[in-house]
């Protein structure tokens, strides 16, 4: 695992580093120079004061040291009068030759020697020093110049160590704050300003995972609770039935006992399969990938529900209008399953709140980029109070009759807002009946392959599915 703690203190260490490197060598390099112009200067403020006596016999027998304190092996100096002729010389061993006025470095018996000349009016001085006499006196004096730069280096590496752990510590305290909350404990967290603008943004989005955990989690809670009420209903009633029976076993043959009990168990039967397709539905938060043949599938979805349908007497029929007047399939961006699952919610739900000699229609509407899918029936609708409602789970109009789940038009919306459709349902204008609509159905290029499914239902002249 890879430490921003120890990311940011090797780095800031080693660029600290790095940067007092470069610092310090352009300090000695800075400080070197300035010694060699302090020598300089010296051997010319040497040779200009220099006596004119230097020449005499009893001076020339007496040591260099009388000379500014200067020590023989430091400085070589050599006098020559008007005529040229060597006068003075304070190292014979040095063996310089006269050379031009101003500073020179020369090479003598394999050692550096830095010169200066100063003619004057009767004479010609030179003076000389040794580069090794020189740069270790330079040297020394230019590393003075480093002591307080390197005596200053553990300090700051102890200040970067207190900035980035200083720096840190609201990630600390987060972490520390997270890992003592217990599994019930999902509010947001809450640090005031404390938080630096660098890490604002991921505490932003924690909350908000946060918070989308405790509201999903708080509906899952709100689905069981509702869950297991509508279960113990009909699981209820059949217990009862079934002890009726016990007690009047003479009756056991009643027609009337046995429909009962078999309405109880396939409400309990549609309750869990209701169960269990919105809790794929809600398993998958994206469509899975493929084509699908819509009208196919509402083909299908109108010839599977026609028993139900005739059996009350309602007219179901399938219509298309658009692109899709023909034949052709209509082929959607969208998972066939899930949308055969809508398709039959919303037509079961318009059979079974359509009374008795009803006619429920379902529309294909094509353009060239979508498909939007019309559900419409002419039973009782649903009261205005009641229409942001219906698609609560387990939620039903207060005008329904009838056996349902409440969570036909749930599922539908599921599977509608899993495709980026849009799903609307509003009272028919003439007062008489529903219309669901699911819009922005996204059609799939022309080659697209679609998945195949079998139909039983036969189609009239007008292009109109009949069952």
């Amino acid at each position: 695992m890879r430490s921003v703690r120890t990311q940011l203190l090797v780095g800031l260490i080693l660029v600290l580093g790095a940067m007092s490197s470069l610092a310090g060598y352009g300090i000695f390099r800075s400080a070197l120079g300035e010694a060699n112009e302090l020598f300089d200067y010296e051997l010319r403020s040497v040779a200009i004061s220099l006596p004119q006596s230097v020449a005499d016999t009893e001076l020339a027998s007496r040591a260099s040291g009388d000379f500014e304190g200067l020590q023989e092996d430091r400085v070589a100096i050599q006098v020559w009068d008007a005529a040229n002729h060597l006068t003075y010389e304070s190292m014979p061993s040095a063996k310089l030759p006269r050379l031009h006025a101003g500073f020179q470095s020369i090479e003598v018996g394999e050692r550096h020697y830095r010169v200066f000349g100063l003619q004057q009016s009767s004479r010609f001085i030179q003076v000389g020093q040794p580069r090794s006499v020189r740069d270790e006196a330079a040297l020394k004096q230019a590393s003075r110049t480093l002591w307080p730069l390197l005596a200053i280096l553990p300090l700051e590496i102890a200040l970067v160590l207190l900035v980035v752990k200083r720096a840190l510590r609201p990630l600390t305290i987060i972490s520390r704050s997270l890992a003592a909350r217990s599994i019930e404990t999902l509010a947001p967290i809450g640090m005031a300003n404390a938080v630096p603008t660098e890490i604002e943004p991921l505490v932003e989005a924690l909350n908000d995972l946060l918070i989308r955990l405790d509201k999903a989690l708080y509906a899952q809670r709100v689905f069981v609770a509702d869950a297991a009420h509508e279960l113990r209903t009909p699981l209820t009633a059949l217990k009862l039935q079934i002890q009726v029976a016990r007690r009047h076993r003479a009756q056991l043959g009643d027609e009337d006992l046995l429909r009962k009990l078999e309405d109880r168990v396939n409400r309990a039967i549609h309750l869990v399969q209701q169960l269990l397709t919105l809790a794929r539905e809600d398993a998958e938060a994206r469509v899975r990938a493929g084509n699908a043949d819509i009208r196919r599938v509402a083909t299908q979805v109108v010839s599977d529900l026609s028993v139900m349908a005739e059996h009350k007497g309602i007219d179901l029929g399938l219509d298309c209008a658009g692109l899709a007047g023909s034949n052709s399939p209509i082929v959607v961006v969208g998972d066939d399953t899930s949308l055969a699952t809508m398709v039959t919610n919303l037509v079961d739900n318009a059979i079974r709140y359509t009374l008795p000699g009803g006619q429920v229609d379902v529309r294909l509407c094509v353009s060239d980029v979508d498909v939007t899918l019309e559900v419409i029936d002419n039973g009782p609708g649903i009261p205005p109070a009641d229409l942001e409602r219906v698609l609560d789970r387990f939620y039903r109009a207060g005008n329904t009759t009838g056996q349902g789940s409440g969570l036909g038009l749930a599922i539908a919306a599921k599977v509608a807002a899993k495709h980026h459709a849009r799903f609307s349902l509003r009272n028919r204008t003439d007062g008489q009946g529903l219309k669901v609509s699911i819009c922005g159905l996204r059609r799939a290029p022309a080659d697209a392959p679609a998945v195949a499914r079998s139909s039983n239902a036969h189609r009239e002249p007008d292009g109109r599915t009949r069952t």
